[in-house]
């Protein structure tokens, strides 16, 4: 028989199950076409309408609709310390702030990257998103069964 958890142990798995949940709804968008301004996968996403529709999907929770917004939502991270469910923003439109993907873990992240484009997971490493980062946001969960939709 295994010890049973200490309370420590079982808010931080609660956190992983919950991130793992944004990251199960994300990767459930792969492929959706991109449209500007677009905001659930039947018309299309843009960046931030796709996290917008993942939060509400996994966590029944409203974030807000522009990356610039979400830039200053929940709390800032170091790069090091980046976490499935975490936002990462990058700097794509000679505007800091203009980009938005969902942290997947493995220095992947999951966007809807630009007109023409689709849904789909890329590589941090990629010179073109390392010379772009802006750094990183993670939304604080509300306790699961709160009523703390923002």
């Amino acid at each position: 028989m295994r010890p049973q958890p200490s309370s420590t142990r079982s808010k931080l798995q609660q956190f992983t199950d919950r991130a793992s949940d944004l990251a199960v709804s994300a990767m459930g968008m792969i492929g959706i076409h991109y449209k500007y301004g677009g905001n659930n996968p039947e018309n299309g996403l843009d960046c931030s309408g796709l996290v917008r529709y993942v939060f509400k999907d996994a966590w029944g929770v409203n974030v807000p609709r522009t990356a610039a917004e979400l830039s200053r939502s929940g709390e800032k991270i170091d790069k090091q310390d980046l976490k499935p469910g975490d936002l990462v923003f990058y700097n794509t439109l000679r505007r800091s702030f203009s980009h938005v993907g969902i942290y997947l873990g493995d220095n992947k992240f999951i966007h809807a990257p630009s007109t023409g484009g689709k849904v789909r997971i890329e590589s941090m490493d990629l010179a073109y998103w390392k010379s772009r980062f802006n750094g990183a946001r993670r939304i604080n969960d509300p306790e699961p069964g709160s009523d703390n939709h923002q």
